[in-house]
């Protein structure tokens, strides 16, 4: 029997659906992301990390979002062109979406379901995003939502949601999940 997680879709900028069927039996990693964020850097890992595995059956699945300070102003066509000219990335760029509230993309509230909030870590960014957080949602540590840009979902070749990684994630324990995946 095929996984829940292949049965949603996703547009691209020019409102082409993207089944997540085509990529079945694939490793993906779906990553809400931001052009003027301080996590925005992480695109540099992200698209090593896409180079590095992609050919060994990783996707890397790039969701822009604004719904967080409004961190990925603009139109998707100048989200895709300052990506591809800052970071080079090759991985495949969705249309601007929501990831929590009642205009979410329903991929998220599944992911959301498989894999909930666990902390924000540890270090000094962990801590300096907790302290923000708590401005916004006195109750955040105890909801599923997305707390920030940069929170990536890996899912296996058999479309389990294995990990959440929040921003503040070190991204060599990121790339270390995926290629115990590959």
């Amino acid at each position: 029997m095929s996984s829940k997680i292949y049965e949603y879709s996703l547009q691209r900028p020019d409102g082409t659906e993207v089944s997540l069927s085509q990529f079945e039996g694939k490793v993906m990693l779906i990553v809400n992301t931001a052009t003027g964020c301080g996590f925005t850097p992480q695109y540099k890992d992200l698209e090593d990390m896409y180079e590095k595995y992609h050919d060994q059956g990783l996707e890397i699945i790039d969701i822009p979002c604004n719904q967080f300070l409004g961190q990925a102003p603009g139109t998707d066509e100048e989200i895709h062109e300052f990506c591809t000219l800052h970071y080079n990335t090759k991985f495949p760029q969705m249309k601007k979406s929501e990831v929590n509230g009642e205009n979410e993309l329903p991929l998220y509230t599944y992911l959301k379901s498989q894999k909930g909030f666990k902390g924000m870590g540890k270090g000094p960014k962990a801590l300096a995003m907790s302290a923000m957080l708590k401005k916004f949602d006195k109750d955040y540590k105890n909801n599923p939502k997305i707390k920030w840009n940069f929170t990536k979902f890996l899912v296996d070749r058999e479309g389990n949601v294995l990990e959440r990684f929040e921003p503040t994630a070190d991204m060599k324990d990121v790339e270390a999940a995926v290629a115990k995946l590959i």
